[in-house]
């Protein structure tokens, strides 16, 4: 009874042992097999969908941009062409923007129902769902290391710049990951420091068991480098992210202000470069792989700010903009003076074009893409309703940067309205947008009036006299 007892006492103690550690226990490292290991996915999303493919990747991106982390894995490997029916789909920079999206989003790292492993009671399991997360981002970061590490320079700059859009159309939460991203008080993709899959990018972890052990230990120094630490940005996506009216923001910039003796000192170079800042693109770019499936843009706005602008379009800005911008993209031949006008065939083209659920029923933020897309392809005169559009605040939240950056583009192309409003800005100056350069003024408003246009052919002569008036002064 005596051996039987101790035999138990040592058995109990090996089985604690085993269960706890300064890490805890990854039941996936053993084998480190994928199909036991991940989470389990609906059959919706984890279905062939061979002869539906197209509805299968809009309900995926839906769900992507809504910061599903599942969502944004599930993409990522849809775009990696794991499977042979996405080899028509294949895109190393889609796939890796999706992977990366997935390791920035917090739903993957925070913990939900995880139990101590320590004591007595320390055979008791970790939550499966914790469990599985971890070799999920443990999968993901590998998978993202061998994409960029492929990649060109150029290539892991659109990857980049495709993330920070994603990012932008989150409102405050999407600028704070965004800040986590350039902090170097966080892991590689903003989750905490001493999360176990940081400190295995960093090669920092055990290295595990297995055929991997040791490149767990050289680190995944492509996802490292894919956002490199900097506490400007840091700062400025923390401002961003306070400029949308988040009141945790603005304790999370404090914070980030004290964490740090220098930190403070960038506030007023911040605010300046704030001012200026604009998203890498307009929409999410929707250029297709050789299927022609497009990657469209799921971002919804959020915010009143958002809905309130939307809520313009239709008494505000007359529709035969829209249906100029149309015509420009060729869904048209004559442009339409209304909404009736346009029949359900062209205007599921136009959503055909954005990648958006054909569903045969123009919406506000359908306009606003429309004219969004014929100025991104060279439209000046979309262009320059862009540019009043972000000026003005409608359709889309007045910025303006923005409007500034759009009426540059038209006057370039050689609007003369636009070089008229360039000639405004320049003349009374906008803070951290254009300074007050009168000589700019009146070149602008030169260029402007030899164009043609009436406004400023009538003010140039008072123009002329005061700028000669100063000289004789």
């Amino acid at each position: 009874m005596a051996i039987a007892a101790t035999v138990g006492v040592l058995a109990l103690a090996a089985l604690g042992m085993a269960s706890c550690g300064r890490d805890g226990v990854r039941f996936w490292q053993g084998g480190g097999d994928a199909a036991s290991n991940s989470c389990p996915r609906p059959a919706s999303m984890s279905g062939s969908e061979f002869n539906a493919q197209e509805t299968g990747l809009r309900v995926l991106r839906r769900a992507a941009f809504q910061n599903d982390f599942f969502a944004q894995l599930e993409l990522g490997a849809r775009y990696s062409a794991v499977r042979a029916t996405d080899k028509n789909i294949e895109d190393p920079i889609e796939a890796a923007t999706w992977l990366a999206m997935a390791l920035a989003n917090d739903e993957g790292y925070a913990p939900i129902n995880r139990t101590r492993r320590d004591g007595w009671g320390g055979w008791r399991p970790l939550s499966r769902y914790d469990d599985c997360r971890a070799f999920e981002r443990h999968e993901a970061y590998g998978k993202l290391d061998r994409l960029l590490g492929n990649m060109t320079v150029d290539e892991r700059s659109a990857v980049r710049d495709r993330v920070i859009y994603v990012l932008s159309t989150q409102d405050a939460e999407g600028f704070r990951t965004l800040a986590r991203l350039h902090d170097g008080l966080y892991g590689p993709f903003g989750e905490p420091e001493d999360n176990r899959e940081a400190r295995e990018a960093w090669g920092r972890g055990e290295g595990g068991r297995g055929p991997g052990r040791d490149r767990n230990r050289r680190g995944y120094p492509a996802a490292l480098s894919l956002f490199q630490r900097n506490d400007v940005d840091a700062y400025l996506y923390n401002y961003l992210a306070v400029q949308t009216g988040d009141v945790g923001a603005y304790v999370l910039m404090r914070d980030f202000e004290r964490s740090s003796p220098h930190r403070a000192q960038y506030q007023r170079f911040v605010e300046v470069k704030a001012r200026q800042w604009t998203p890498p693109f307009e929409f999410y770019p929707n250029s297709a792989p050789q299927s022609g499936v497009p990657f469209s843009d799921e971002s919804r706005p959020r915010g009143d700010a958002n809905e309130y602008a939307l809520g313009r379009m239709a008494s505000e800005l007359p529709f035969i903009h829209v249906g100029r911008a149309l015509r420009y993209l060729g869904v048209v031949e004559t442009a339409p003076q209304r909404p009736e006008d346009l029949s359900k065939r062209q205007i599921e083209t136009l959503e055909a074009m954005l990648g958006h659920a054909m569903e045969g029923r123009l919406s506000y933020l359908e306009r606003v893409r429309a004219i969004q897309l014929a100025a991104v392809n060279g439209s000046s005169e979309a262009q320059l309703v862009l540019a009043v559009m972000y000026a003005e605040g409608i359709g889309v939240p007045a910025d303006y940067a923005r409007a500034f950056k759009w009426f540059e583009e038209a006057a370039r192309q050689g609007s003369p309205e636009a070089k008229f409003a360039m000639s405004s800005y320049f003349a009374l100056g906008v803070s951290g947008v254009a300074d007050q350069d009168k000589a700019q003024a009146v070149a602008f408003r030169i260029d402007s009036a030899l164009a043609g246009f009436g406004p400023s052919a009538g003010r140039l002569q008072a123009v002329l006299a005061q700028v000669s008036r100063s000289q004789r002064r």
